[in-house]
C-alpha cells in the first residue's frame, strides 16, 4: 500500500470514529445535503425536563433527569440550534433580555457554552420599521446559523445576511466597528458594546442592495460551498397577499463568504411567479459528480443551479438554471377546466421545507404558510441521473406520494426509508426507492419541525410540546414521549454525545444513555 493510500485510509477511519464518538452539528440539516441523520449511539428514549423555580421560568435542575443543562431563550424560537467548537448557537427573540441596554421586541442569536450552557454572547437585531408585513412581531431570528471555521453565518429579521465571529467580542472587534449603532437601531444614539456582544464581521442588506420585499420574516439558513455562500432572500407578497412589490428581485443569491460581496443571483424569474414567499433553504446536490445548488422555490418548482455564477452581457453574475421540477400534480392546478386558486385547500402549494439530496435523488414536499391551514400535499422523489436538463417533471420523477397533507418540514432518509411529517401532525414512513407506504402515525398535533433519525430512533416534536420518539424501521412503534412546557417548532439535533431539543422558550441539552 502506498503512503498516500495509507494516509487516506487513516483519515477515513478517523472520520468514522469521529461520527461515532464526537461530531459537531454545524448547519441546518446537519450537512450541505440537508439529511438529518446521525451515526451517534445511545441516544435517549426519555428524559425529565424539570420544573420551574417558583415565580420564574428558570428550570430547577434538581427536578430534571438525564438533562445536562437548560438555557432560557426568549418567548419564541423556530430555528434549530447549531453546535461547533464548544459552542451552541440558536436564534430567538428578546423576551428574556440578556442585555440591560436593550428592551422590547428585538431579535437575537444567542451563544452558549456547549458543556455548561453558560451564556457567552448575543447579537441583538432591531425590528424593521415597516412592521409585520416584513418583520412579524416577536418571531425573532428563525435562521439556523451555519458555522464555518471561526465564523457563523445566518440571515436576520432585517433581511440581511450576517457573518459574526463565533468568539464574540472576547477576542476583540475583528470586523465592522459599528456594532453599537447597529444594536441601537437606525436613528438612535449608539449603545455601549461589551464582552457579551457579538462581533460582526460583515453584513449584506438584501432590501437595500437588491430591493427585496420580505414577507413576514426572512427565515432561511445559508449554504456554504468553498468560498461561496448561498442565501434565500424571502422575497414575497405584500399585506394584500395579491401584489408582489418586487417581482424582479432574486429569490436566491450567492455571496463571497469572506467579504459579503455579491457574486451572483438567480435569473429564472421565480419572484414573478411566487405564490406567497420564498422561505426554503438551499441544498448541495450532484449531477455526474458535479456540484449543483438545489432550491425549492416559492413558485412550487424545485430548481437546480450551477453553483458558479457566470457574468452576463450587462456585467451581472448569474446562477445558471440547469433544471426545474414542478412539485404540484396537475390536478392541484386545474379541475373541470377551471384553475384552482391559491391558497385553496385542494390547490397548489410552494416549497417551504428544504430539499434533501441522497443516493442521486432529491426528496421534498410542498406546503404553505401554517396560517393557511390544512390542504392537499405532495412528496416527490426526483432522480438526478441521466443528465437532467430543462423541465424534468415527467422525465425524472421516481415517484410521487399524494396521500400527505401540506408540509413545511424537511424529510429524513435513512436505511432505505423516508420519514416525512405533514402539518396536520401525521408522520409518514415510505420506502425510499418505491414510495410505498410503510406506516403513518398520528402525533395528534400540528408539526412545524423536521424529523431527526439517530441510533435507530426517529425524533419529532409537535405544537403541543410533545417530543415523540419512534423506532426507525418498517413497522410503527412508539418508544417514548416527553412533554415540554411550550410548543416545539424546531427540530431535535445531536452533537458530541448530547441531544438538543428546543421548545419555544427553552433549549434542553440531554445526556446520552449509559
Amino acid at each position: 500500500m502506498s503512503f498516500n493510500r495509507f494516509r487516506l485510509l487513516l483519515a477515513g477511519l478517523a472520520l468514522i470514529g469521529g461520527q461515532l464518538c464526537a461530531q459537531d452539528w454545524t448547519e441546518w440539516g446537519f450537512s450541505p445535503a440537508r439529511n438529518m441523520v446521525s451515526t451517534m449511539k445511545n441516544m435517549p428514549i426519555t428524559f425529565t425536563p424539570g420544573e420551574f423555580k417558583k415565580g420564574t421560568e428558570i428550570v430547577d435542575m434538581a427536578t430534571t433527569k438525564n438533562v445536562r443543562w437548560v438555557a432560557k431563550l426568549g418567548s419564541q424560537a423556530y430555528g434549530n440550534p447549531t453546535i461547533a467548537h464548544g459552542k451552541v448557537f440558536v436564534g430567538t427573540n428578546n423576551e428574556s433580555p440578556r442585555d440591560p441596554l436593550v428592551t422590547g421586541d428585538h431579535s437575537t442569536v444567542m451563544c452558549f457554552d456547549e458543556k455548561t450552557g453558560e451564556f457567552l454572547w448575543q447579537l441583538t437585531v432591531p425590528k424593521l420599521d415597516s412592521g409585520k408585513v416584513n418583520d412579524w412581531e416577536y418571531l425573532g431570528i428563525c435562521s439556523s446559523p451555519t458555522i464555518d471555521g471561526d465564523f457563523a453565518y445566518f440571515v436576520t429579521n432585517r433581511c440581511e445576511v450576517v457573518c459574526v465571529d463565533i468568539k464574540g467580542m472576547a477576542n476583540g472587534n475583528q470586523g465592522v466597528q459599528d456594532e453599537g449603532a447597529y444594536k441601537a437601531g437606525p436613528g438612535n444614539a449608539p449603545l455601549a458594546v461589551g464582552a457579551k456582544d457579538a462581533d460582526i464581521i460583515w453584513r449584506y442588506d438584501m432590501r437595500e442592495e437588491l430591493g427585496v420585499f420580505p414577507h413576514n420574516i426572512t427565515s432561511s439558513s445559508v449554504l456554504i460551498l468553498g468560498d461561496r455562500l448561498y442565501a434565500v432572500t424571502s422575497n414575497g407578497q405584500d399585506w394584500s397577499h395579491i401584489n408582489i412589490p418586487s417581482p424582479k428581485a432574486p429569490a436566491l443569491i450567492v455571496l463571497d463568504k469572506n467579504t459579503g460581496a455579491l457574486l451572483g443571483e438567480e435569473a429564472s424569474g421565480i419572484s414573478r411567479r411566487l405564490m406567497h414567499c420564498n422561505w426554503s433553504s438551499p441544498t448541495r446536490g450532484e449531477i455526474n459528480g458535479k456540484e449543483i445548488v438545489l432550491f425549492g422555490g416559492g413558485d412550487g418548482f424545485l430548481y437546480g443551479f450551477d453553483p458558479v455564477p457566470v457574468v452576463d452581457e450587462d456585467g451581472f453574475g448569474i446562477l445558471k438554471e440547469i433544471f426545474r421540477y414542478d412539485g404540484n400534480p396537475p390536478e392541484y392546478k386545474m379541475k373541470d377546466g377551471k384553475e384552482i386558486k391559491y391558497p385553496a385547500s385542494n390547490g397548489p402549494s410552494e416549497y417551504i421545507g428544504t430539499p434533501v439530496f441522497i443516493n442521486k435523488k432529491v426528496y421534498i414536499a410542498i406546503g404553505q404558510d401554517p396560517e393557511h391551514g390544512t390542504g392537499v400535499g405532495s412528496l416527490s422523489c426526483i432522480s438526478l441521473e441521466n443528465n437532467p436538463k430543462g423541465d424534468i417533471t415527467k422525465s425524472h420523477t421516481v415517484w410521487r406520494y399524494n396521500k400527505i397533507e401540506r408540509s413545511i418540514s424537511t424529510v429524513a432518509v435513512a436505511d432505505g426509508l423516508v420519514y416525512s411529517p405533514d402539518f396536520t401532525g401525521y408522520l409518514h414512513c415510505l420506502d425510499a426507492e418505491t414510495g410505498e407506504v410503510q406506516w403513518v402515525h398520528d402525533t395528534e398535533s400540528n408539526i412545524w419541525g423536521s424529523p431527526l433519525v439517530v441510533d435507530g430512533k426517529v425524533y419529532i416534536g409537535n405544537e403541543d410540546g410533545m417530543l415523540l420518539i419512534m423506532e426507525a424501521g418498517r413497522k410503527a412503534k412508539v418508544l417514548g414521549q416527553v412533554e415540554l412546557t411550550a410548543p416545539i417548532y424546531s427540530s431535535a439535533v445531536v452533537a458530541n454525545g448530547t441531544m438538543y431539543v428546543g421548545s419555544q422558550t427553552h433549549l434542553y441539552a440531554i445526556f446520552q444513555q449509559k
